[in-house]
């Protein structure tokens, strides 16, 4: 695992972390394909890579997992544009801190959990042109509703204060603020974006509520 550090769009300074199979280095650099994975909410990229274990070596891919940043958050961005278009320019950021990664043609991918799914749909809506394929596991996908949902959980108040700070305000105060970060608004892009899709989420799921209206409605 590589840590390397990049300025975010807001001119602040976040780590991204890559792994790739233990080989790879200066003196052997076959073109891999590389993965952008966008971290959960609240955890880091080190701890979003963690996930992935050593699929990396297995699958002779790359992984990049940028720490990102939100408007105003660091760790809850929550698919803010800007955060959006930091994503789109990871393959930059590895070939700029990696100058011998080489990434093979027509293979980035985008894959991501829980919030990192949320952003992950939102990249395949926004940089269909960049991604060959891209994986969302568990996503919000209707920003407003999560939002109240975020009162049925144990720290849903708290929740509640930090989607106001990074987003602006409540789903009725900017409705339009929370309509830009909601994939479910971008159905249309993401069906003809031409991006192979797989979605996976659970009517079971205990953090992000009620699926049915979620990525099942997506």
């Amino acid at each position: 695992m590589w840590t390397v550090r990049y300025l975010a769009h807001n001119g602040v300074a976040r780590e991204a972390h890559i792994a790739v199979p233990r080989d790879l280095g200066p003196a052997n650099n076959p073109p891999v394909p590389l993965i952008i994975s966008p971290h959960g909410r609240g955890i880091t990229g080190r701890a979003n890579l963690r996930f992935w274990g050593d699929l990396p070596a297995r699958g002779r891919f790359a992984v990049i997992s940028p720490e990102g940043h939100g408007r105003v958050l660091p760790l809850h961005s929550w698919g803010w544009t800007r955060q959006i278009d930091d994503l789109a320019n990871m393959q930059y950021v590895a070939k700029a801190t990696l100058p011998w990664l080489r990434i093979r043609p027509h293979s980035i991918y985008a894959m991501g959990g829980s919030m990192g799914g949320q952003e992950t749909l939102l990249l395949v809506a926004r940089f269909n042109t960049l991604l060959a394929g891209a994986v969302a596991l568990d996503s919000p996908t209707d920003l407003a509703r999560r939002y109240r949902d975020f009162a049925r959980l144990s720290n849903g108040r708290s929740l509640q204060e930090l989607a106001r700070r990074e987003v602006g305000g409540v789903p009725e105060s900017v409705p339009g603020a929370y309509a830009r970060r909601s994939p479910i608004n971008f159905a249309r892009a993401i069906a003809f974006s031409r991006v192979p899709l797989q979605m996976f989420w659970s009517t079971a799921d205990e953090v992000v509520l009620d699926q049915a209206h979620n990525s099942a409605a997506l």
